[in-house]
Parts: structure tokens; C-alpha cells; sequence
């Protein structure tokens, strides 16, 4: 059931599983496409396709995910509108996202000689590599429009709390890319090619089963309603609730890149273990999101409702579930890590410093579960301005942190920043969270 507005009695536990338990279930489904990928083209026996393939995926992901502020935007605008009963501008919000993804997707299309040639100006590889990733890229990037505008239609989809349709078209679109994957390559001998013809039909057959799930959104003339998705005030707050979180996402990513070309200083032992450990990281992200997006989709139903009891319900609730989920992670970090780093790295060198540096990947999940939860329930209420503020200050104590504990700990302190940085991320925006509350429910 999609409830219309929040209450602080329709939040339930039960409310809050239904919401993340698909996007865990969903999340859990991204690395094994990539995983299949890297398969295919290595049964064909050469080093170069497997490179092209990672290469051009990378690169691929990288120029999409300039426009993933898409998901987060229209999520908490969204989720308002639902909570305030306008399934009009529900439905509007969701046609300016398509038409965002349609024209960036087309820009790409237009300029991929330049943005491919900028790639490996940036980031050089062997002749080969490079021919067969260009191969790569040419075929995937007529996808982009599909895969872009597919950021808003996951977003509006939370904002729905119809996560099952999130988990529904992830694994439609994975499992479909899994099977062209192994037909083209293996039967038909498509080589690097063949993955992405795979990876394009699925994408494409993911935006008409993505528009199929918010056919709700088209049940009306909303969708058409020109003069309401084109209103100028409507239209520049989504470009500055998007700007905001594009800088903050921008800026956080930098942090974790930061953190790799700083591990390499300390050789290429240690930069493998802090790889392998930086994936406990990524598994940490992946979980804790399905409890994120809950709040993100609870808390702006209740800003939209102007029900500040919902809002408190809706952000100790869906926190509580995190943190059983962050402890969990890390006891299951702690207890089965050495195994886990034992499976992923063969060097025992590797596996050795993995060991004295999983102490740090543990802590994490229940260190970081702030920042992760306050992120969910400052984009469902939309704050993204404290959201990007709040990220700058905690980047620049990052920074400091980096400058002091490098010279005196090496890659242990390279660690204790990172904590330092998810602390600083929970306690900056903690600190905006009673004006937040305070704000919901009074006149504008």
C-alpha cells in the first residue's frame, strides 16, 4: 500500500522494511553484472578486452554520474508532493526528470568524440586497449538518455515507496544484460562488442519497464501539464536542489579519490590491501542506503504534510534500523574480514596488511551511520544548501586531518581521516537537524 501523506501513526516498522529491504536486495545485484562482464570477455583468453571493457565501464560511469544528482533531487521533491496529497506536481516532477535525462543523454551522443578523447588524455592506456574501449563506449553511450533519465525514474519510484519496483527493474535489467552477455560473446563470439550491445538493449529495456512502473504518474494529464512542468519558480528550485547536491556529491568523491592516490605513497601493498578493504566500504554504502532511501522517502512525505511528529517518527525509526544493520556489518567485518581478504587477494603479502588495517574498515559502518542517515533525511526534506555546506566543512577537517596524521601514522592515519571525515559528516549536519525540525509545520 502507497500511503498519500505520513503520519506519525502510519510509520511502522513494518513501513520502513518494506522501503529498504528491496533497495538492499537491489543493491546487492550491481556487482555481479560487473562481475559477468569481466567473465565473458575473459573466456576469450587475451588481457586487452578485459582492460577495454573495465576502462570503458569506468569512464562510462563516471560521465553518467554527473547527472545522478537526478535520483536524490527527485526523490525528496517528489516525496514532498506526495506528502502534501499534489499527485499533479508528482507526476510533473518525474516528466521534468525524463526530459533531463532525454537532453543530457543527447548531449553525450552529440560530444562523445571529445568527452572519450578527453578520457585518455586523462587517463592513457595501450593502443589496443584504447581501440577496443572506443568499440566499447560508441555502442554504450546511445544508451545514455535511457540510463540517465532512469536516475529520475528510481528516485520517483522511492519517493513512492514503491521500492519493489526498484528491485523488480534491477534485476530485469541485469539479469537481461547477464544473458545477452553469455549469448553474444559466447555463442556468438561478439567480443567486447557483444557487451555492450548487451548492455544497451537492457538499458533501453529498462527505461520502457521503468515508465511502465510509474504508469500511475501518466493516469492523468499532469504529465502534460506544460505550463505547471515548465513553471519558472517549480523549475528553478529542482535546478537548485539539484545543484546543491551535485557539489556536495562532487566534492565527496574527490574525499575517496583523495584517499587512493594517497595510499598509493605508501606502495603497492598497501595500496592493494586498502582496495580490497576500501570494497567493505562499498558493501557498507550499498546496505545502509535501503535505510537511507527510507528516510528519504518518510521524511518528505512528512515535510510535504507539514508534520513535524511524522518527521521525528520518520528519522529515529528508520536510524534505529540502521544502526542494527551498521553494527551487524561490522561484526561480520571483524569476525569474517581476514577470511573475506583471503578470498579477494591471493598475495599473502596483501592479506598481511589487509589484517593490520581491517580494524579501521569495522569501525566504519556504525562510525559512519550518521552520515549516512542524515543525508537520507535532509534529501527527503530537501536542505540540500545545509546538505553541500555541511560537506564543505567536513571536507576541509578531512583535509587538516590528512596534513596532521600522515607525517606521524602512514596509512593508519590515511584511515583515522576517513573516520574523521564520516564523523565530521554526522556532526555537521546533526548540528542543522533541531532547525530542520523546528522549520517543518510553520508558514513559509
Amino acid at each position: 500500500m502507497t500511503h498519500s501523506r505520513a503520519t506519525p501513526a502510519d510509520i511502522t516498522h513494518k513501513r520502513i522494511l518494506a522501503i529498504a529491504a528491496p533497495i538492499v536486495l537491489s543493491n546487492a545485484t550491481v556487482p555481479i553484472l560487473g562481475l559477468v562482464d569481466t567473465g565473458v570477455v575473459g573466456q576469450m583468453g587475451e588481457a586487452a578486452p578485459i582492460g577495454a571493457v573495465g576502462i570503458g565501464a569506468v569512464i562510462l560511469s563516471a560521465i553518467y554520474w554527473i547527472f545522478g544528482f537526478l535520483r536524490m533531487g527527485t526523490t525528496g521533491l517528489a516525496a514532498q508532493a506526495r506528502g502534501a496529497g499534489d499527485l499533479k506536481e508528482g507526476g510533473a516532477l518525474l516528466m521534468r526528470g525524463l526530459m533531463i535525462g532525454g537532453a543530457a543523454g543527447l548531449i553525450f551522443i552529440l560530444t562523445q568524440w571529445f568527452l572519450f578523447a578527453g578520457a585518455f588524455y586523462l587517463s592513457p592506456a595501450s593502443d589496443e586497449v584504447e581501440t577496443l574501449a572506443r568499440q566499447y563506449m560508441t555502442i554504450r553511450v546511445w544508451g545514455a538518455p535511457a540510463t540517465i533519465a532512469l536516475f529520475a525514474i528510481t528516485g520517483w519510484l522511492i519517493a513512492m515507496e514503491k521500492t519493489r519496483g526498484v528491485l523488480i527493474l534491477q534485476l530485469w535489467m541485469n539479469g537481461l544484460n547477464i544473458g545477452l552477455d553469455l549469448f553474444f560473446v559466447l555463442q556468438l563470439g561478439w567480443g567486447v562488442e557483444g557487451v555492450a550491445i548487451a548492455t544497451l538493449m537492457a538499458e533501453w529495456s529498462g527505461l520502457a519497464l521503468g515508465l511502465y512502473l510509474c504508469r500511475s504518474a501518466f493516469s492523468g494529464n499532469q504529465w502534460r501539464d506544460w505550463a505547471r512542468i515548465f513553471d519558472k519558480a517549480r523549475l528553478k528550485n529542482m535546478m537548485l536542489v539539484n545543484a546543491d547536491i551535485m557539489i556536495r556529491s562532487v566534492v565527496l568523491t574527490g574525499s575517496f579519490t583523495a584517499f587512493l592516490f594517497l595510499g598509493s605513497d605508501f606502495g603497492d601493498v598497501t595500496l592493494a590491501a586498502n582496495q580490497v578493504l576500501l570494497q567493505f566500504v562499498e558493501i557498507t554504502a550499498y546496505a545502509l542506503d535501503g535505510f537511507a532511501f527510507s528516510a528519504e522517502a518518510l521524511v518528505g512525505g512528512a515535510v510535504g504534510a507539514g508534520d513535524r511528529r511524522a518527521l521525528r517518527r520518520a528519522s529515529l525509526m528508520s536510524s534505529q534500523w540502521g544502526l542494527a544493520g551498521a553494527v551487524l556489518l561490522g561484526a561480520v567485518f571483524w569476525f569474517a574480514g581476514p577470511a573475506i581478504i583471503d578470498v579477494m587477494a591471493k598475495a599473502p603479502e596483501v592479506q598481511v596488511a589487509g589484517r593490520e588495517y581491517l580494524f579501521w574498515a569495522a569501525i566504519l559502518p556504525p562510525i559512519s551511520l550518521a552520515s549516512y542517515m542524515f543525508d537520507g533525511i535532509f534529501v527527503g526534506a530537501t536542505w540540500t544548501r545545509e546538505m553541500r555546506n555541511a560537506m564543505l566543512v567536513s571536507v576541509a577537517i578531512y583535509a587538516v586531518s590528512l596534513l596532521l596524521l600522515l607525517p606521524l601514522m602512514g596509512n593508519h592515519g590515511l584511515w583515522v581521516a576517513l573516520v574523521v571525515l564520516n564523523i565530521a559528516r554526522g556532526a555537521t549536519l546533526g548540528w542543522y537537524y533541531p532547525r530542520l525540525e523546528a522549520r517543518v509545520g510553520m508558514p513559509v
